[in-house]
């Protein structure tokens, strides 16, 4: 789950790391609000939105007058931003978070991540900050450095040293970058993040640390235990059909194809996406249905699969042990039946009474394509998908 840079930046100053003084807006008018709260003679409007690299699209506006504060809320406020983490669908800014200018003298980066291959925290680094980590990493890979967390022992102070001095820090700042590192780091250890990101750090005129930018994300499965945390999920930026299923206990990621995937199991889900594009054809989603595919709940994955209109075949792939087939085979009957299924549906069932599955599906009367093995369902949804895309023109 990621949150708003104003979200992060207030969390992370809980743990003792510098901010600018700021102030959420949600209309012209609140932003000028801000700017009075905050003072001074130089402001800077940020459109909230999730992604990174808000500033090549137009989202970030360095103002010195109210009136450009004004217009900068109005020309930000409701406008679709697109980067290249938000693809070409962009997203709304609904809110803005005005902040007050800083004097910069120099622009870090900083950032811990969870590195899962080698089961550490991973502290990054650079004396480069104020551009996008993955390009300084293949433009100049030295210039990062990178410092390796067992979570067992937690984040030492020399290891904080050592990441501060590759900032290129000076010794009255070290003091200084050892309290945020270490604060981050809790903030990570304590609210169950899976990323803390500061781009840009900057040293300012005076020699301070300021958090300029932030950005934080969260492990999902560890939501239950931070109600503070979830509270602060903005829907409005996220997939509307991934938002849907996770409220039906589905586990869904939209994708751009056109063959929608319902299947029990996050390997087997993913195997079959591999099959369905050797076959030559694009998955619409992941859809893990789980082990409990009551009818109802079969019911629920169809409408989610289906409310996607670009899906032009579906793919039923199931492979029962904790389940069995024919009480998968009832689901997907009971479904098809009450949704009027407009698009051709495949389905593969292996493992516990198979034959009984089968063997419903075919009593039925529907007109459900069958396969026997994983590359057949991929071939016939693929063959299925395109006799659609064929009739419609």
């Amino acid at each position: 789950m990621d949150i708003h840079e104003y979200q992060a930046k207030q969390l992370l100053s809980e743990y003792g790391v510098k901010i600018a003084d700021g102030g959420l807006a949600y209309s012209p008018e609140d932003a000028i609000q801000r700017a009075r709260e905050i003072g001074g003679h130089v402001w800077v409007v940020k459109a909230q939105i999730h992604s990174g690299a808000r500033g090549k699209a137009g989202g970030i506006k360095v103002c010195k007058t109210h009136d450009e504060v004004s217009e900068a809320a109005e020309s930000l406020l409701g406008k679709k931003l697109v980067t290249h983490q938000t693809g070409p669908a962009g997203k709304q800014c609904l809110r803005l978070y005005v902040e007050a200018g800083t004097d910069i003298a120099k622009e870090l980066y900083f950032s811990l991540l969870i590195d899962r291959a080698r089961e550490r925290i991973v502290m990054v680094g650079s004396a480069q900050g104020g551009m996008e980590i993955e390009e300084l990493a293949e433009t100049n890979p030295d210039a990062i450095k990178k410092v390796y967390i067992e979570p067992a022992v937690g984040l030492q102070d020399f290891q904080a040293r050592e990441m501060a001095f590759a900032l290129g820090l000076n010794a009255d700042q070290v003091p200084q970058a050892v309290k945020l590192i270490h604060g981050c780091y809790r903030a990570m250890r304590d609210l169950d993040a899976n990323m803390v990101e500061i781009n840009p750090l900057v040293i300012t005129g005076h020699g301070d640390l300021i958090a300029l930018d932030a950005k934080m994300s969260f492990d999902d499965n560890a939501l239950f235990r931070r109600q503070k945390i979830s509270e602060l999920r903005d829907k409005t930026q996220e997939d509307p059909r991934e938002m849907a299923a996770a409220d039906r206990g589905l586990s869904y990621v939209g994708l751009d194809g056109d063959i929608g995937c319902m299947i029990n199991g996050a390997g087997l889900a993913m195997a079959t996406m591999d099959m369905i594009k050797l076959a030559g054809g694009e998955p619409a989603n992941f859809l893990d249905v789980g082990g409990g595919a009551s009818p109802e709940r079969t019911e629920k994955a169809f409408r989610m699969v289906l409310q996607d209109k670009n899906v032009k075949a579906m793919l039923v792939n199931i492979f029962a042990g904790i389940n069995r087939c024919d009480w998968i085979a009832e689901g997907v009957v009971h479904a098809v039946k009450k949704i009027d299924m407009k698009v051709p549906l495949i389905v593969r069932l292996s493992g516990t009474n198979v034959e009984e599955g089968r063997k419903i599906i075919a009593d039925s009367g529907l007109p459900i394509i069958m396969a026997d093995t994983l590359a057949e369902a991929a071939e016939k949804a693929v063959e299925a998908r395109n006799q659609v895309v064929a009739a419609q023109g």
